[in-house]
């Protein structure tokens, strides 16, 4: 009982955090473009937050393992409150110099947040279920992180919702208050011991030496990338150039998200129990190369662009959610004992790493060469992705080594 009370007082605090990170990316996103910004400078707003995100997750897994990832957890909530309170002093009278960096300052805060929490969500379903639950396993992880970008895609709709009747500061504020009920709440119920490790992890052991966790890690960076290349910036700017209203990007985006958070939570119903090896990965980033080449050749072809970007990028978010469910599985059967808070902060500092380039990608390449430019870079990182998952093991012979005592990550 007390198994599930945690799994699902964990749950909620992600939800809660999630709606806040959505809204707050529309928020910044929208309001910047309004000021007028370009492509590159609305990137820029948010390269901190993707950086951070690297060094989060190696420095974050390492405080998890010995204090615990409730501390870990509760901390990144607080800084996101911190970040949500900052952005709303930022004025429009300053120079465009002096508002980028101060909104790169405050998103690097809330960059930390998001990936303390993650990376602290996550590890608590390993290690709150047993070893051997592999079913059990892929089944919360999958519920975990599909409902979480689907609360996403809720938070870009009510990010535009929340900008276009309240207005940039009063959105911050009123998420802000919300936020710090939920922290109290944490602070009050989780136990204070959840996935600390028995013994004191060394610094230098962040960096996974599992040659599962390094492949997964590498595939997962650029499979990442592929994503946010086109649409972090590419997307809800081009959308905006053919006359959407604030409301429409962000309820667009919102529904994309959603869809795409509610096929990833029922990957496990929909592969029908089998449980995804290395070759799952595999298979499912070779067909993602496959639907992101189909679109700008369907653009070259001459068809109409705005069906060939929303559905293509229907067809996309729908192969990538079966991707990214697969990962964020494999992720947690390849670790081991002690070792899960570590190599799942050490695998999404890859995640972070492939954010940010497909930020900065996508502010460059769309200022360069348009939204054509976005997705052929697209492409090429989702056939990375594809042709390093093939190199990545099976389960079983991974926990057949771990078996003999040979922790590849502690080698």
């Amino acid at each position: 009982m007390s198994t599930l009370r945690n799994y699902i007082l964990v749950t909620a605090a992600y939800w809660a955090f999630t709606l806040t990170d959505g809204a707050l990316r529309m928020l910044v996103l929208l309001h910047f473009y309004k000021l007028g910004y370009k492509p590159v400078e609305l990137a820029f707003l948010f390269l901190l937050y993707e950086f951070c995100g690297v060094v989060t997750n190696l420095g974050g897994a390492w405080i998890a393992a010995r204090m615990g990832v409730n501390v870990t957890l509760t901390g990144g909530m607080a800084l996101q409150i911190v970040a949500l309170v900052m952005l709303a002093f930022v004025n429009e009278t300053w120079s465009a110099a002096a508002s980028v960096a101060y909104v790169m300052a405050s998103q690097a805060l809330s960059g930390i947040a998001k990936d303390l929490t993650k990376m602290s969500s996550k590890s608590a379903i390993k290690v709150l279920l047993p070893d051997d639950a592999k079913s059990a396993l892929f089944k919360w992880v999958a519920i975990l992180t599909g409902s979480k970008n689907a609360l996403k895609g809720v938070g870009f709709f009510l990010g535009g919702w929340l900008l276009a009747i309240f207005g940039f500061v009063q959105s911050l504020i009123a998420m802000a208050a919300g936020l710090a009920i939920v922290l109290v709440v944490l602070l009050l119920s989780l136990p204070r011991e959840m996935g600390k490790a028995k013994s004191k992890s060394k610094f230098n052991a962040i960096f996974s030496k599992s040659r599962e966790i390094n492949v997964l890690s590498a595939a997962r960076f650029f499979l990442f990338g592929a994503r946010d290349i086109w649409f972090v910036v590419a997307v809800p700017v081009f959308l905006s150039g053919l006359g959407w209203s604030f409301t429409q990007v962000g309820t667009f985006l919102a529904l994309w998200v959603i869809g795409y958070g509610i096929v990833q939570s029922t990957v496990p119903a929909l592969l029908s129990g089998v449980i995804p090896q290395g070759q799952t990965a595999f298979t499912l980033a070779a067909i993602l190369t496959v639907v992101a080449a189909g679109i700008p050749i369907c653009l070259i072809a001459g068809f109409s662009p705005s069906l060939v970007v929303l559905t293509g990028l229907g067809l996309f978010g729908l192969v990538f959610a079966f991707n990214s469910s697969v990962h964020s599985y494999l992720i947690l059967a390849y670790s081991h004992g002690d070792k899960v808070v570590m190599n799942v902060g050490f695998y999404y500092m890859a995640n972070a790493g492939g954010r940010l380039i497909g930020t900065l990608l996508s502010g460059v390449m769309y200022q360069i060469s348009g939204l054509m430019g976005c997705l052929w870079a697209s492409v090429v990182f989702a056939l990375s992705a594809a042709l390093i998952s093939m190199f990545l093991p099976n389960v079983e012979s991974s926990k057949q080594l771990a078996a003999f005592g040979i922790d590849a990550a502690s080698e």
